[in-house]
């Protein structure tokens, strides 16, 4: 853990004053509120650059592409903005269900949508719910900000959303898998560090089919074909 308040702090001395402050806040009390899973991962959001950079001890891991709010920022409640300012991952909601899972309240309706349904823009895939630590995102986790899949994937990289953070499904089935309840989260105005801006963005590989097993015939004996040769001759 103090190795990566170092290296955050180091970093925060090389950005503009509000994005220090909004790194120093994580390097020196972000952290605190999930020592006791994985203090040394955090999430950084760049509206500038519709990133969002995942770090594990004071590096950049994964740079995902996101979607912030197409109103802008703000934590006013019915606004449709993004909260600006560090909140946590206070909830993960979805584990297991298969991608493009749609979601109503929260819950799993059953139906399935593949990327850029035409006319479908609900909440897919997963949920983390984020809850605002400081005055300016206290009204986060009571305006239902989440950090979610959708099906609009031809808008991630602009903003389009109404106030939540809108990742790829299998995007936020990924960083769903590498992070924890308590995760420290910032979302700030500016860009993301030179590291990150450099790193490109995290692209799912499915994959490979499974082999089918070579087909096995019965036993033979010297000189005579395996029945199930036999049997396929007669059938020609």
């Amino acid at each position: 853990m103090i190795l990566l308040a170092r290296r955050l702090l180091a970093a925060a001395a090389r950005r503009g004053p509000r994005q220090r402050a909004l790194w120093g806040l994580i390097a020196l009390g972000g952290l605190s509120s999930c020592t006791a899973t994985k203090p040394d991962r955090a999430l950084l959001v760049s509206v500038a650059d519709q990133k969002m950079a995942l770090y594990e001890k004071g590096e950049a891991v994964r740079v995902y592409g996101v979607s912030t709010s197409k109103f802008g920022v703000g934590d006013k409640p019915s606004s449709n903005c993004t909260p600006l300012g560090k909140m946590r991952v206070a909830k993960k909601i979805g584990l297991g269900l298969p991608p493009g899972m749609v979601f109503k309240s929260r819950q799993p309706t059953g139906e399935v949508l593949r990327p850029n349904a035409p006319g479908r823009d609900p909440i897919v895939s997963r949920i983390l719910w984020l809850q605002g630590t400081e005055s300016q995102t206290r009204n986060a986790f009571s305006r239902f900000i989440y950090i979610h899949g959708t099906p609009e994937e031809l808008n991630i990289g602009r903003p389009a959303s109404f106030g939540c953070i809108r990742m790829r499904s299998m995007d936020v089935i990924d960083l769903f898998n590498h992070v924890p309840v308590g995760l420290p989260v910032v979302i700030e105005k500016g860009h993301l560090p030179g590291e990150a801006r450099r790193q490109p963005e995290y692209a799912y590989v499915a994959p490979p089919p499974p082999v089918a097993p070579l087909k096995q015939f019965g036993p033979t004996r010297p000189g005579t074909r395996p029945a199930n040769a036999v049997a396929s001759v007669r059938q020609r």
